[in-house]
């Protein structure tokens, strides 16, 4: 990593002596204001016209030359010999929108652009590789990233010079600025777009590690015990603003607060789980979560909603459920998942991406109350709606809105009020009743209505740990929709996969995520259900995934297929963020998989990937909490169960109530042909195994019993 750091200060020091005056910019990127358009957007028609992504479509109609990316584009940079504006963002995201407001649209500012660029726009949702390597120049550059992700590159695809939002005026001189440096200082610009490619390359590489012949997890504790430093022990979730709700580091807490016994870990978790459920950010009215809080106390969301995070957040609530049983996280699993059935659910099982921030130009409007519309939908209730919502100071937000949120439990409002928790229940429930269909007759927000297979993939994972936490079978039955359509549509006929559909038509070729999730999902689905083939689907997307992904040195997988064309940088998705690295979620498959089909091939695979990533633990835990729950399983117990017998089923349902975060489940009426199920068939009666890498306990017909060999 030292290498990394030199390059680093290298290209700092780079910017601040000779590339450009406009040194500003870099550091002045926060927005920090909106403007109406300049002009109207009917007038003129691009390239995107011809794209299906929605983001490219918002597009279409900007004075800017737009081009998507594609070897026409690419062609165009080198035979005009002129650099690339490589535009990057998505949808629903409001700040993407307020710069093309304030300067696509605009047609002085377009005239500038179109005269001296090839300008790219890209959906990071569509092609996240384009994403990667330029986001990570951007953050060498400036030590940020962001969207919307503006960045210059050379003919050649090597960047040189970027940031994220910039306001109009600064805009232009950045512009100005870029054109005439490229002009006249063209060797300088090599090089420095030289030594910025080299960096962006190494960004991924780290040492590669011995494999030890039993792990440890000092390393883990050590990553933890740094990371409570960083605890908002008030309001949950990390100290600051503003605060995401990274379902995958509460996933790795509880685990760990529940393995090792560590009571401040827990209680920090569900802190943090309360405080979502009764923020902003949740939606108290129709469910679901918004993608972050503006600020530090879950209030002001930035009102953006996207299935990757609902999906996930729905297996973080029901894993926090199964061991508290808190109707509160019942009741946000329920919602949740009413939310992406009703708004994010096609007729064909697919789920859409994203819920747009805006509505009418307005941030957040679709969501938000006056004062006298929460008066007209309580009635006589508007008292205790008044107190249960926060419709005061607290809940109070801009041009005299309010954010509905809760910050005292139902038990207290109850008593206040002198109901009991029942009659408190059915006004509520009235009360959103009638918000809902207030809200139905807005104007939506606008719907980003391509279908991603990785983010299909976990919310149908999340949905089928909502199903095995409150047994509600609709939860099982859309996970199912969902699954089958992914393996019928983005399946193509040699194993591989499509990334990306829309209008009927699967395009893309896949990335490392959409394999890793979909073969988490499907492995997730077959504990729930013990259909076989949908875990045989699992172990041959990995075995595709094993031989047509190159690894680096250090066991890494490239986040593309050896079949697609490179980029500049060849990335390998390493980090943990608001979704869990492609690498770190294939390696936790890997081992599953490994442990159910006795695969030393697989399970070899993911040690030495663990191997490799176990020393980046302390340095940023946050970043690495799917990589240290799977280092939980590689240095402590881990168990296989298997039921077999005519009650399988019954006793999977019965175990599977139970919170065990280092199990997996499998089993059958028959042996089946898994190895760990051979020869477990006892005719008459169904038995559980619990087993360690393939050698099983004495087996058991009672789930207590089981539960004791577990523990």
């Amino acid at each position: 990593m030292h290498r990394k750091n030199n390059i680093v200060l290298t290209l700092k020091k780079t910017i601040a002596s000779s590339l450009f005056v406009a040194h500003f910019v870099l550091t002045s990127c926060q927005p920090n204001s909106q403007s109406t358009s300049s002009m109207s957007n009917v007038d003129f028609t691009n390239d995107l016209i011809h794209e299906s992504s929605p983001y490219l479509l918002q597009h279409a109609h900007n004075p800017v030359n737009w081009m998507p990316w594609g070897e026409k584009a690419l062609q165009k940079a080198k035979d005009e010999n002129k650099p690339m504006l490589i535009s990057i963002g998505y949808s629903a995201c409001h700040w993407c929108h307020v710069m093309e407001h304030e300067s696509f649209e605009d047609t002085a500012v377009a005239k500038i652009m179109n005269e001296h660029f090839v300008c790219i726009k890209v959906d990071r949702e569509e092609r996240p590789d384009i994403d990667q390597v330029y986001m990570d120049a951007v953050q060498l550059m400036t030590g940020r990233g962001g969207w919307p992700l503006n960045c210059f590159a050379l003919p050649n695809g090597r960047p040189f010079f970027g940031g994220t939002y910039f306001p109009k005026e600064q805009w232009v001189n950045v512009l100005t600025s870029v054109n005439e440096t490229f002009i006249s200082d063209p060797a300088k610009v090599n090089e420095y777009a030289t030594k910025l490619t080299e960096g962006i390359n190494q960004m991924d590489e780290m040492p590669v590690q011995p494999v030890p012949a039993e792990f440890s997890d000092e390393a883990v504790d050590a990553a933890v015990g740094r990371w409570k430093k960083q605890f908002d022990t008030a309001e949950g979730g990390a100290q600051g603003a503003p605060k995401f709700p990274l379902p995958n580091n509460y996933l790795f807490l509880l685990q760990y607060a529940t393995t090792e016994d560590d009571a401040e870990v827990r209680k920090q978790v569900l802190l943090t789980l309360d405080k979502m459920a009764f923020g902003g950010i949740y939606d108290q009215i129709g469910g679901g979560f918004a993608r972050y809080s503006t600020d530090d106390i879950w209030k002001a969301p930035h009102f953006e909603k996207m299935l990757y995070d609902n999906g996930q957040l729905l297996s973080l609530y029901s894993e926090a459920y199964k061991t508290t049983k808190k109707p509160l996280y019942k009741q946000v699993i329920e919602e949740t998942s009413q939310f992406i059935k009703r708004e994010l659910n096609a007729k064909d099982g697919a789920f859409y991406s994203a819920l747009d921030a805006d509505s009418e130009g307005e941030e957040g409007k679709f969501y938000v109350w006056s004062l006298e519309e929460i008066k007209d939908l309580s009635g006589d209730d508007f008292d205790l709606i008044k107190e249960y919502y926060n419709v005061n100071r607290n809940g109070l937000w801009e041009h005299g809105n309010y954010i509905l949120l809760r910050d005292r439990s139902d038990s207290e409002i109850a008593d206040k009020f002198s109901l009991s928790e029942d009659e408190l229940h059915q006004k509520i429930e009235l009360f959103k009743q009638k918000a809902m269909a207030v809200r139905g007759n807005r104007i939506r927000p606008g719907l980003d209505d391509k279908t991603l297979t990785s983010w299909n993939a976990m919310t149908s994972k999340g949905l089928v740990d909502a199903f095995i936490a409150t047994n509600n079978k609709e939860h099982l039955v859309l996970a199912k929709s969902n699954l089958d359509f992914l393996l019928k549509q983005q399946v193509k006929k040699d194993g591989s996969l499509y990334h990306s559909y829309k209008n009927d038509k699967s395009s893309i070729n896949a990335y490392l995520e959409d394999y890793a999730h979909l073969i988490d999902a499907l492995i997730r689905y077959y504990e729930a259900t013990f259909e076989i083939e949908y875990l045989d689907k699992a172990n041959s997307l990995a075995q595709f995934v094993v031989e047509n992904f190159n690894q680096n040195d250090a066991g890494f997988f490239y986040f593309k297929s050896s079949a697609d064309d490179r980029l500049v940088a060849q990335k390998a998705e390493i980090t943990d963020n608001v979704i869990p690295a492609s690498n770190s979620v294939l390696a936790t498959c890997l081992f599953k998989l490994g442990q159910l089909y006795e695969n030393e091939e697989f399970i070899s695979i993911t040690k030495t990937m663990a191997a490799s990533i176990e020393p980046n633990f302390s340095r940023y835990p946050a970043g690495y909490s799917q990589w240290m729950s799977l280092m939980l399983y590689l240095s402590e117990p881990y168990y296989e169960i298997a039921i077999v017998g005519e009650e399988c089923e019954e006793k999977r349902d019965a175990l599977l109530q139970h919170y065990l975060p280092k199990a997996l489940i499998c089993g059958g009426k028959d042996a089946g042909k898994l190895p760990i199920l051979q020869n477990r068939k006892v005719q008459g009666k169904t038995l559980i195994y619990v087993c360690q890498s393939g050698a099983c306990k004495l087996p058991v017909s009672e789930i207590d019993a089981a539960l004791e060999l577990i523990d």
